[in-house]
């Protein structure tokens, strides 16, 4: 009797000790779906996210300005490469960055016929801190091309960056970028010297967990 209820004690401390680890690993990574301690994003799931509810997407002529390109529409999908125990750093690779219903109030422009994302892919890499960097691949650019239409005809205002960087919130499972700067590398006078982008995205979505939301931890 006295072995049976060792055995069983033993038992049931292994199975106190399961159901207490496995909780923990799920919310271990830096990347979770359904709360801070949901479930794990696995490598290789898709991420979505568009412009958060009453934003826009702004190219700005400068950091507090009004003056620019505004985009009622953007979308982004990136597939997680990294998703490390946290703290740590989960990378992602952006494979689609898109923008759509775009106005312009600069003099001299009548409308805006694109706004191109370039050299796709790139890379994020998501911090628990929620610092969120942007990087293009090894030897490339970050770069954006914006197409006008002007009282002198089309012009292309092309833009560059080495990176951008912005923070991620669970509070409204969000990304923000805030007056990130591109410098103009080509373009007309028409087109601003330094393009200074700020988006909030929300909610980031992980599409292969039946579009549940993504955290960060």
């Amino acid at each position: 009797m006295r072995t049976r209820s060792l055995l069983a004690l033993a038992a049931g401390t292994a199975a106190l000790m399961v159901s207490a680890v496995s909780p923990a690993s799920a919310a271990d990574t830096v990347l979770t779906t359904g709360g801070p301690a949901g479930d794990a994003v696995a490598v290789g799931d898709v991420l979505n996210a568009s412009l958060a509810a009453g934003t826009t997407g702004k190219f700005y002529s400068s950091a507090t300005g009004t003056s620019g390109v505004n985009c009622a529409a953007s979308t982004f999908t990136a597939t997680v490469t990294d998703n490390p125990a946290a703290p740590g750093t989960a990378t992602e690779r952006v494979d689609a960055h898109t923008f759509g219903n775009c106005t312009s109030n600069v003099f001299g422009v009548t409308g805006v016929n694109s706004v191109t994302v370039n050299n796709l892919p790139y890379t994020t890499a998501v911090t628990s801190d929620g610092v969120v960097t942007v990087t293009p691949s090894a030897g490339s650019v970050l770069q954006t091309t914006v197409v006008l239409r002007t009282l002198l005809g089309t012009i292309n205002c092309v833009y560059q960056a080495a990176s951008i960087t912005g923070t991620s919130s669970n509070d409204d499972n969000s990304i923000n970028f805030t007056a990130q700067p591109f410098t103009k590398t080509s373009g007309s006078s028409l087109c601003f010297a330094t393009g200074y982008f700020t988006a909030k995205y929300s909610p980031v979505t992980d599409a292969d967990q039946g579009g549940a939301t993504v955290f960060t931890n």
